[in-house]
């Protein structure tokens, strides 16, 4: 599809859909939900200037970039936040997304959502600010207020989650979307339920002019169980979003699927399936693992059974100056070396949640005075260092890299600046190509994985490929 142009001054490109990704590997849901609709999407990872979407990206129908929103104080995120999203609002984009994770990990301190609607609300106003986090796609789902999420085979309210309910950071004890970010802002929030989004588009439609004229809302949460009742969701933001000047929207992946379906039904998209594209084998793939959730402990023991060879991150000799040049000459050497003779290989810095390094590296930076959030910065500067070093000696065309501090790291130390998706390989993981300033990393394949992402055998998947 074409991007639609405008006649203005400035010469911009009018655009569906601008995003704002608040952590770095959850923007690639995004990325990969516009590609499996056909749209010509880039994700930056830093604020594109206005020459770059003139002329390098010209004709995109939509760009996000990747933020850190979810790790930042409400004044950081004031910061931020204000500033990029005045920059999509003069791009002329019909919506504007605040991107969140799907188990909407916040709290008023740390990545709060509330502080982000309120921003958007001052510089966007409208009506309300729709708020949409299920995504049947990713096995999430919202239901009269309360939101599930899946660990392996089951589903679990949120607030039971066995990863969720023990985030380290921002634990969710409450499922009721409403009760959790009533904490986070006073702005006065109603649930479009799934009783709701029955009948038919008109009667919908009535029902939410109803709400909105008896509750005043200034946020509306919409119930999502299955894709129907997702696309009368998508309409009904879509409805809002042509009413004004660019409606700013929170969510997950699930805003970009509910106005895929709502685009495609009104033929602004060709009505063709989700786009599946085949990948290629690589002879040998570099797994960077940064992460230690369980999904990921459970991924790095189905590689090693499947041939890869595991090799732990001294990350308590990295971490400590004196040590740190030896302990990385050392780690390469290890790699390159398993690498260069044929073999796959993850480089891990924690086998799971329960690995005993874990608290040996907390007592080592407590001894340096450094606390225990300075370990992403350290790790991800690292393995970043490691990781250039690795793909420019042995030319490796793929790569994949395991949690949001570890991705953010390596891809700015291989000085990517844009990703453009090439193929879906498992919901929330897809297949990227990398725009880099530096020739030898420009068209590098990678896969950015966050902790909750992809099947056991998911780094298999990403060597072997997919056929059609």
């Amino acid at each position: 599809m074409n991007a639609m142009k405008l006649s203005n001054d400035h010469d911009q490109v009018k655009r569906l859909l601008c995003f704002y990704g608040d952590d770095f590997t959850g923007s690639t849901d995004v990325l990969e939900a516009l590609f499996q609709a056909g749209l010509k999407t880039i994700l930056f990872l830093e604020p594109p200037t206005l020459e770059m979407l003139r002329e390098q990206f010209r004709n995109l129908d939509c760009y996000g970039v990747a933020g850190v929103g979810r790790s930042l104080s409400p004044e950081d995120m004031e910061r931020e936040l204000r500033p990029l999203l005045t920059t999509m609002k003069k791009a002329g984009a019909a919506v504007v997304h605040y991107k969140i994770c799907s188990t909407f990990d916040s709290s008023p301190e740390i990545g709060s959502i509330g502080k982000a609607m309120e921003i958007g609300r001052d510089l966007f106003g409208g009506r309300y600010v729709p708020l949409l986090v299920g995504v049947p796609y990713l096995r999430r789902y919202t239901l009269f207020g309360n939101h599930f999420a899946a660990a392996g085979e089951r589903i679990h309210r949120l607030d039971r989650h066995p990863t969720m309910s023990q985030h380290p950071v921002t634990p969710m004890v409450e499922a009721d979307l409403r009760e959790h970010l009533q904490k986070q802002t006073k702005m006065q929030t109603s649930l479009f339920d799934i009783i709701a989004l029955e009948g038919s588009d008109k009667e919908v439609h009535g029902k939410i002019e109803q709400l909105i004229e008896t509750e005043q809302p200034e946020v509306i949460l919409f119930d999502v169980l299955d894709e129907s009742r997702l696309e009368k969701a998508g309409r009904l933001i879509w409805q809002e979003a042509n009413d004004g000047e660019g409606l700013f929207v929170v969510g997950s992946s699930g805003v970009e699927y509910a106005l895929n379906a709502c685009w495609k039904a009104d033929g602004i998209l060709p009505p063709t399936e989700r786009k599946v594209v085949a990948v290629e084998s690589v002879d040998r793939l570099l797994v960077v693992s940064g992460s230690c959730s369980p999904v990921t402990e459970k991924q790095i023991q189905r590689a090693l059974e499947a041939g890869f060879i595991g090799i732990r991150v001294p990350m308590n000799e990295l971490i400590q100056p004196e040590l740190a040049q030896e302990a990385q000459l050392r780690l390469q050497q290890e790699v390159r070396s398993a690498l260069e003779n044929g073999q796959s290989v993850v480089l891990y810095t924690a086998s799971g949640p329960q690995d005993q390094t874990i608290a040996l590296i907390r007592e080592t930076l407590a001894a340096q005075g450094l606390k225990t959030e300075d370990s992403g910065r350290l790790f991800g500067q690292a393995l970043g260092r490691l990781t250039r070093e690795l793909v420019a000696e042995t030319g490796l065309s793929r790569i994949l890299i395991a949690g949001g501090d570890t991705s953010g790291y390596i891809t700015r130390e291989l000085g990517i600046y844009a990703l453009a998706c090439k193929a879906a390989l498992e919901p929330g993981g897809p297949l990227c190509r990398a725009y880099s300033t530096e020739p030898q990393f420009d068209g590098l394949e990678l896969v950015l994985k966050g902790g909750q992402v992809g099947g056991e055998n998911f780094f298999d998947k990403v060597r072997v490929g997919t056929t059609l």
